[in-house]
């Protein structure tokens, strides 16, 4: 069942989902983001800390680095699985990604206030499909979740 934004599937959203899906079956952490501009997909990423023993391979960070380099992202929406960390926000902040559409904050709060103290137009889904990946991972693999939110 897609995501509903103005009446619309959210195909940008649901392409954020399916990294993540994919991120789980690769034994890595469920965490998706596409993002996109004027109707047009430019990237997607998923959370690729374990799949690449890389420590800063968060999905948005992976979806970023997928898009190249741009003369700017002010005119870009950012869709995540689930409320962007503190490294993750960062990047939304430094790259003045003006809009966020977020699939969950249940299962990980992140930084949502601070995004949208900062100017971000942040949209909460709480999507009960981010919610149960998510979930399943932190139960399954409690120790890489701390590990993935710096908190080992």
């Amino acid at each position: 069942m897609p995501i509903l934004l103005d009446g619309q599937p959210d195909t940008f959203f649901e392409a954020a989902l399916r990294e993540a899906e994919q991120g789980l079956a690769e034994g890595g952490v469920p965490i998706g983001a596409a993002l996109a501009m004027d109707g047009e997909l430019l990237a997607v990423g998923r959370n690729l800390r374990v799949q690449k023993d890389d420590p800063i391979a968060h999905g948005e960070m992976s979806c970023l680095r997928n898009a190249g380099r741009r003369q700017t992202y002010k005119q870009t929406t950012l869709y995540t699985t689930l409320s962007p960390c503190e490294m993750c926000s960062g990047a939304i902040l430094l790259f003045g990604i003006k809009n966020v559409v977020v699939g969950e904050a249940t299962t990980f709060p992140g930084n949502l206030t601070m995004l949208s103290d900062r100017g971000v137009n942040v949209t909460l889904l709480s999507d009960p499909r981010c919610v149960r990946l998510m979930t399943l991972f932190q139960e399954r693999h409690p120790e890489v979740w701390a590990e993935d939110i710096g908190r080992a």
